[in-house]
Protein backbone atom coordinates (compact mmCIF):
# COMPACT_ATOMS: atom_id res chain seq x y z
CA UNK A 1 0.00 0.00 0.00
CA UNK A 2 2.85 2.66 0.91
CA UNK A 3 4.49 1.75 -2.62
CA UNK A 4 0.72 2.57 -4.49
CA UNK A 5 0.90 5.93 -2.28
CA UNK A 6 4.30 6.45 -3.08
CA UNK A 7 4.02 6.12 -7.03
CA UNK A 8 1.06 8.14 -6.57
CA UNK A 9 2.38 10.92 -5.09
CA UNK A 10 5.49 11.06 -7.87
CA UNK A 11 3.28 10.64 -10.31
CA UNK A 12 1.36 13.93 -9.39
CA UNK A 13 4.89 15.94 -8.97
CA UNK A 14 6.01 14.66 -12.52
CA UNK A 15 2.63 15.60 -13.95
CA UNK A 16 2.86 18.98 -12.01
CA UNK A 17 6.07 19.16 -14.02
CA UNK A 18 5.06 18.62 -17.23
CA UNK A 19 1.91 20.38 -16.85
CA UNK A 20 2.78 23.74 -15.27
CA UNK A 21 6.52 23.51 -15.29
CA UNK A 22 6.54 23.57 -11.25
CA UNK A 23 6.47 19.93 -9.66
CA UNK A 24 4.60 21.94 -6.85
CA UNK A 25 1.76 23.41 -9.85
CA UNK A 26 2.83 27.05 -9.14
CA UNK A 27 2.35 26.86 -5.22
CA UNK A 28 4.44 29.69 -4.11
CA UNK A 29 2.93 29.94 -0.26
CA UNK A 30 4.82 29.65 3.12
CA UNK A 31 5.40 26.39 2.99
CA UNK A 32 7.33 25.73 -0.10
CA UNK A 33 10.49 27.44 2.15
CA UNK A 34 11.98 25.03 4.42
CA UNK A 35 13.20 27.98 6.23
CA UNK A 36 9.98 29.68 7.24
CA UNK A 37 8.53 26.24 8.76
CA UNK A 38 10.08 27.40 11.96
CA UNK A 39 10.59 31.52 12.88
CA UNK A 40 13.70 33.08 13.41
CA UNK A 41 14.42 34.31 16.80
CA UNK A 42 12.87 37.88 16.73
CA UNK A 43 15.33 40.00 17.99
CA UNK A 44 15.56 44.13 18.24
CA UNK A 45 17.72 46.33 16.46
CA UNK A 46 19.35 49.77 16.09
CA UNK A 47 19.24 51.95 13.47
CA UNK A 48 23.24 51.61 13.07
CA UNK A 49 23.14 47.45 13.43
CA UNK A 50 19.80 47.73 10.59
CA UNK A 51 21.90 49.37 8.60
CA UNK A 52 24.67 46.85 8.37
CA UNK A 53 22.08 44.50 6.62
CA UNK A 54 21.79 47.08 3.50
CA UNK A 55 22.85 44.60 0.73
CA UNK A 56 26.27 45.78 0.71
CA UNK A 57 27.87 43.09 2.32
CA UNK A 58 26.93 40.10 0.27
CA UNK A 59 27.65 37.43 3.42
CA UNK A 60 24.48 39.25 5.24
CA UNK A 61 20.96 39.16 4.53
CA UNK A 62 19.03 41.91 3.11
CA UNK A 63 16.99 43.85 5.90
CA UNK A 64 14.11 46.49 6.21
CA UNK A 65 11.56 48.13 8.01
CA UNK A 66 8.38 49.40 8.25
CA UNK A 67 6.92 51.12 11.13
CA UNK A 68 9.74 49.33 13.31
CA UNK A 69 8.98 45.70 12.05
CA UNK A 70 11.54 44.40 10.52
CA UNK A 71 11.85 41.85 7.46
CA UNK A 72 14.32 39.77 5.97
CA UNK A 73 14.02 40.79 1.82
CA UNK A 74 17.24 38.86 0.84
CA UNK A 75 14.55 36.35 -0.98
CA UNK A 76 13.55 39.44 -3.27
CA UNK A 77 16.30 38.75 -5.73
CA UNK A 78 18.10 41.94 -7.03
CA UNK A 79 15.37 43.98 -6.20
CA UNK A 80 16.95 45.38 -2.56
CA UNK A 81 20.29 44.96 -3.61
CA UNK A 82 22.60 48.05 -4.74
CA UNK A 83 21.72 49.33 -7.85
CA UNK A 84 18.11 47.77 -7.68
CA UNK A 85 15.13 49.17 -8.43
CA UNK A 86 14.11 49.18 -4.16
CA UNK A 87 17.75 49.31 -3.00
CA UNK A 88 16.76 52.31 -1.42
CA UNK A 89 14.65 50.72 1.41
CA UNK A 90 16.97 48.07 2.36
CA UNK A 91 18.68 48.63 5.81
CA UNK A 92 16.63 51.39 7.08
CA UNK A 93 12.74 52.54 7.82
CA UNK A 94 11.54 54.33 5.17
CA UNK A 95 7.97 54.03 6.43
CA UNK A 96 6.80 57.64 4.84
CA UNK A 97 8.41 56.77 1.43
CA UNK A 98 6.50 54.31 0.89
CA UNK A 99 3.39 56.41 0.37
CA UNK A 100 5.29 59.82 -0.84
CA UNK A 101 7.20 58.38 -3.32
CA UNK A 102 10.02 60.58 -2.12
CA UNK A 103 12.97 58.35 -2.19
CA UNK A 104 15.70 60.93 -1.46
CA UNK A 105 14.25 63.28 1.65
CA UNK A 106 11.57 61.06 2.92
CA UNK A 107 13.69 57.63 4.10
CA UNK A 108 12.34 58.12 7.68
CA UNK A 109 9.57 56.93 9.82
CA UNK A 110 8.72 60.24 10.55
CA UNK A 111 5.25 60.36 9.93
CA UNK A 112 3.80 63.42 10.87
CA UNK A 113 1.67 65.35 8.61
CA UNK A 114 0.04 62.38 6.66
CA UNK A 115 -3.45 61.93 6.40
CA UNK A 116 -5.68 58.53 7.19
CA UNK A 117 -5.54 57.60 3.47
CA UNK A 118 -1.61 57.59 3.68
CA UNK A 119 -1.27 55.57 6.84
CA UNK A 120 -3.74 53.03 5.44
CA UNK A 121 -1.50 52.41 2.39
CA UNK A 122 1.24 52.79 5.03
CA UNK A 123 -0.27 49.64 6.50
CA UNK A 124 -1.19 47.84 4.06
CA UNK A 125 2.39 47.32 2.89
CA UNK A 126 3.48 46.38 5.74
CA UNK A 127 0.67 43.85 5.49
CA UNK A 128 2.26 42.74 2.09
CA UNK A 129 5.82 42.08 3.47
CA UNK A 130 3.84 40.04 6.65
CA UNK A 131 1.98 37.77 4.40
CA UNK A 132 4.40 37.73 1.54
CA UNK A 133 5.70 34.02 1.60
CA UNK A 134 9.35 34.68 0.20
CA UNK A 135 9.92 37.82 3.25
CA UNK A 136 10.32 36.86 7.02
CA UNK A 137 9.76 39.32 10.27
CA UNK A 138 13.50 38.78 11.58
CA UNK A 139 12.74 41.81 14.44
CA UNK A 140 11.78 45.10 15.32
CA UNK A 141 13.78 48.45 15.14
CA UNK A 142 14.07 50.61 17.88
CA UNK A 143 13.30 53.62 16.08
CA UNK A 144 14.56 56.54 17.68
CA UNK A 145 12.36 59.72 19.26
CA UNK A 146 11.36 62.49 16.57
CA UNK A 147 11.76 66.16 17.97
CA UNK A 148 8.16 67.47 17.87
CA UNK A 149 10.31 70.57 17.90
CA UNK A 150 11.18 70.16 14.29
CA UNK A 151 8.85 70.72 11.27
CA UNK A 152 7.38 67.42 9.51
CA UNK A 153 9.75 66.33 6.37
CA UNK A 154 8.99 68.59 3.46
CA UNK A 155 6.44 67.60 0.71
CA UNK A 156 8.37 66.74 -2.40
Amino acid sequence: LIKWILLAVLAALALGQFITGDVLYGYDGRWRYPSRWIPPKQRTFTPAELALYNGRDPSRPIYLSILGNVYDVTRGGSTYKPGGSYWFFAGKDASRAYVTGCFKTHLTHDLRGLGEEDLQQIDAWNTFFAENPRYQKVGTLQLPLIDPKTSPPEPC
